[in-house]
């Protein structure tokens, strides 16, 4: 071996460390792992907070709290993956979304895509449902089920998974817009004409106790496909609400009682003396940010007030505002951001409003918190900011 190929041989024994995946780690038949038994590397927590996750003798273990997911940093068209799974507990519930959008979709814990059921023996079959190896659309998605029953879902043709604490293998395959699952060694279930048909793959935690082992994936060559079948890729979004208690945020002593972690939706009961006395302040500064907020207002009087860096205060009370929102006890996606100076908002895709900053009396610096002042008894859900 000449110098040079030393060299080499040191640079990609350098970079291979256990926790990169790299294209020496390939096996004979082309797979490469997806965990690398130690740590998160490779996957994005998208509404879930670190201490959902967690490695055990090389396992990746999902407390199942919250409700969320997490995903892939690299988006999959055509591929094939396996891993194997099992439940701790009866009737444990979780799955794997593929060709997903980057954020959950509005007013769920889950993302837009295709749902491959991790569910556990002791939920039994049902007209709507089996515990073994269900796939359906999810959120938007679209998918025309083999073996349907007359809906978007497609059902398992044999009963081939095995009951809590056994282990169970699950081989996927997704292919210009249709997808197979073989369980323990036999496809037993397909779907065809999926939109989107390229997108992140999701690891759902869904109140169960969950281990996966041996998560790996072959990538297969790509198809042609119209902008229309791609997931939405990264945006640089992050979640700051954990689902699982107000980490990260402040609020005043009388408000404390009236706000309510409730898994992946965060309440408030509107029940204070002030406006004021409402208010959830978050610990982190902002400059110039965008956001997403999802609101359920749960009475005919409930608002929100959001204020925001640099004077900036959405009052959805305002006429203009509030006949964007969908009726009452329905999720409404709130979404904004403030750029130099120019702010935008839009409520359910519908811009209400663009223009120069507005009024806000709370934080006049150009670096501030998120507050959010619930007028009455509002629902939160899916709080993404990313800075600009």
């Amino acid at each position: 071996m000449n110098k040079f190929n030393r060299s080499i041989v040191a640079i990609t024994t350098l970079f291979c460390v256990p926790s990169i995946i790299c294209a020496e780690d390939a096996d004979a038949d082309g797979f490469h792992p997806m965990l690398n038994g130690q740590d998160l590397t490779g996957w994005v927590l998208v509404n879930t907070p670190a201490e959902t996750w967690s490695f055990k003798d090389g396992m990746l273990v999902c407390t199942g709290k919250p409700i969320g997911e997490i995903r892939t940093e690299k988006m999959y068209q055509n591929f094939i993956m396996e891993v194997e799974w099992r439940h701790l507990v009866p009737k444990g519930n979780a799955g794997i979304f593929v060709w997903a959008d980057d954020i959950t979709a509005k007013g769920q814990p889950f993302h837009r895509g295709i749902e491959v059921q991790v569910l556990e023996n002791a939920y039994g079959n049902t007209r709507s449902f089996t515990p073994h190896g269900d796939i359906f659309p999810i959120h938007g998605a679209k998918m025309t089920p083999v073996n349907g029953r007359g809906g978007s879902r497609a059902f398992p043709t044999e009963e081939r998974a095995k009951p809590s604490p056994e282990w169970n293998h699950y081989r996927i395959e997704c292919n210009a817009g249709e997808i197979s699952l073989a369980v323990n060694g036999t496809v037993v279930t397909q779907g065809a004409d999926c939109s989107p048909s390229k997108g992140y793959i999701c690891i759902e935690s869904e109140g169960g106790v969950v281990n996966y082992r041996n998560m790996r994936i072959k990538e297969l060559p790509d198809t042609p496909i119209s902008d229309e079948h791609v997931a939405t890729a990264n945006r640089n979004f992050r979640s700051l609400y954990s689902g699982l208690n107000l980490a990260g945020w402040q609020t005043t002593k009388e408000g404390a009682a009236s706000w309510k972690s409730h898994d992946w939706t965060l309440s408030f009961d509107g029940k204070v003396s002030s406006v004021r006395a409402a208010a959830l302040i978050s610990d982190e500064k902002f400059d110039d940010l965008q956001f997403i907020i999802d609101v359920k207002l749960k009475d005919e009087t409930s608002s929100v007030v959001i204020q925001l860096p640099g004077r900036t205060n959405f009052d959805l009370r305002a006429e203009n505002v509030r006949s964007a929102f969908d009726a009452t006890n329905r999720w409404n996606r709130v979404e904004g951001s403030v750029n130099g100076g120019q702010v935008l908002l839009t409520v359910n895709g519908k811009l209400v409003h663009s223009g120069t900053l507005l009024s806000n009396d709370l934080q006049a610096d150009s670096t501030g918190s998120i507050i959010l002042i619930p007028v009455g008894a509002v629902d939160f859900a899916n709080i993404y900011v990313r800075p600009l």
